[in-house]
């Protein structure tokens, strides 16, 4: 079934169905005026979103969290459809986003300020937080709902107004979720949606960043992508939070309890297909425990069947398009031909890849380097707790990582040399919660999204002072 959306005199664009080859979604094709104009109705709201009491933006960011989950086969049908997303994917994507709306909502009571001590006889000095304006959010398509959502929640929260540019791939889905602020009674443009064709996205970007009305811009993507961001917005000196590729190591020290490490890595590997940013894309194993490890985690794999995310019936779904097979591929191939050993493998039918554990990586193989956001993993064996530091630091990247031990003492001392803005001691790499400060560092990005740490991000901090005193000036 085709989606369409916006009038059909206007010009469109068409998101194919990677799994059938269909037309999922005929959606309205932005020129850069519609961009700006996009802008101008955020610009409009903003006094009066702004202007609101806490908790009336409260009410009504709780309404938007009921609106979104009121569409939940509306976004099962839009993600199956738009990125050949498993059901269960779906669902999930949803939960979480709701629960970073409700979250949201809590935090509008929690924007607070602070009197600071001043040296100056009867100065009253305030540090407060307030709106900064309209926000530009550009989220991806490989966790829709959550990242959509997120883009929004909390600048909305703050008293900004948000302008979400969606994703080429899935532009039903995250229109969606502009429908949802709407139904729920905010005003008429605190959520603007901007959906494009591909081949205009620079533009349509890049007018955004530049329009004067947009005061900050929060981007989840590629690394690629993110710097060019960065350094458009660095011409209008507009701060820029950035969320952006990982390559997750999860680390199976001698002591680990290797059923739980299993268990682990293969969800951290293979949900969604590999496709988060968050994803376990290197395994790095004690060479005490590496045969044992990687026997049992063969056995686990191979249990992971894909197929038609329409079916239902497996737990791994379609990939995103023909690209990540053909990269994944090549890095599997790569790897190989220097000596890795392909533990679990299998051919594509299309889109439908089977899950791929490769053993033996070295640092010099693409695999061990190379994000590869599909349903593949490496397998590393260290000598030691030092040189499984080492190789998990030995990267470009820094969002995600974990460590598995018994001994949670050694668990926390190793996650404090991770260098990552996120990890996790014995649990996966893959791990969200609507409160907690999720960024990373290095070419991961830098700021943070979620629960108090994004009120710093979508609010501006001013000194206001209020003498109660004569003044006594040297001159």
């Amino acid at each position: 079934m085709t989606a369409v959306l916006e009038a059909e005199n206007a010009a469109m664009f068409d998101r194919i169905n990677p799994v059938t080859g269909e037309v999922a979604t005929r959606v309205r094709a932005a020129t850069v005026a519609d961009a700006d104009a996009a802008v101008a109705t955020a610009a409009a709201a903003f006094p009066i979103w702004s202007a609101m009491g806490p908790n009336a933006r409260r009410a009504l960011l709780t309404k938007a969290a009921a609106a979104l989950e009121a569409k939940a086969d509306q976004f099962v049908d839009a993600m199956m459809g738009e990125i050949g997303a498993t059901e269960g994917w779906a669902r999930f994507n949803l939960m979480l986003a709701a629960s970073m709306v409700r979250e949201a909502a809590a935090l509008t009571t929690q924007i607070s300020g602070e009197v600071i001590p001043s040296d100056k006889p009867g100065c009253i000095a305030m540090a407060l937080r307030e709106p900064v304006g309209v926000l530009l959010g550009i989220a991806p398509w490989n966790a829709p709902i959550i990242l959509g959502v997120r883009a929004v929640a909390v600048p909305l929260a703050c008293g900004n107004t948000v302008v979400l540019k969606a994703s080429e791939q899935c532009p039903r889905t995250h229109s969606l979720i502009a429908e949802a602020f709407a139904e729920a009674g905010l005003p008429e443009g605190a959520v603007s949606i901007v959906t494009n064709a591909p081949q205009d996205a620079g533009a349509i970007v890049g007018a955004l960043i530049d329009h004067p009305e947009v005061k900050r811009i929060n981007f989840t993507g590629s690394t690629h992508v993110g710097r060019i961001i960065a350094q458009r917005a660095a011409g209008h000196l507009k701060p820029v939070l950035l969320e952006l590729g990982g390559k997750a190591p999860l680390i199976v020290l001698e002591d680990a309890d290797l059923d739980e490490a299993v268990k682990a890595a293969a969800f951290g590997a293979f949900m969604n297909q590999g496709q988060i940013c968050m994803s376990t894309e290197r395994i790095i194993v004690v060479d005490a425990i590496a045969d044992a490890f990687v026997e049992k985690f063969r056995a686990k794999v191979a249990t992971l069947k894909v197929g038609d995310p329409r079916q239902g019936n497996t737990p791994l779904g379609a990939v995103v398009d023909a690209k990540t097979v053909s990269h994944v591929r090549s890095l599997v191939e790569d790897a190989v031909a220097q000596g890795a050993v392909a533990v679990n493998s299998g051919e594509a039918d299309g889109v439908l890849m089977p899950a791929h554990v490769v053993d033996k990586v070295t640092p010099a193989m693409k695999l061990f380097r190379d994000e590869s956001f599909g349903p593949v993993v490496g397998i590393t064996r260290a000598r030691d707790e030092a040189e499984a530091i080492a190789l998990a630091n030995d990267t470009e990247y820094g969002l995600s990582a974990a460590v598995f031990t018994r001994d949670t003492a050694r668990g926390l001392r190793v996650a404090r040399q991770i260098k990552s803005g996120i990890c996790h001691v014995n649990g996966p790499t893959v791990h969200d919660e609507a409160q907690m400060p999720f960024g990373g560092m290095k070419a991961s990005g830098y700021g943070r999204f979620g629960g108090r740490a994004g009120i710093d991000a979508f609010t501006e901090l001013r000194w206001i002072t209020i003498e109660t005193q004569p003044g006594h000036f040297p001159i």
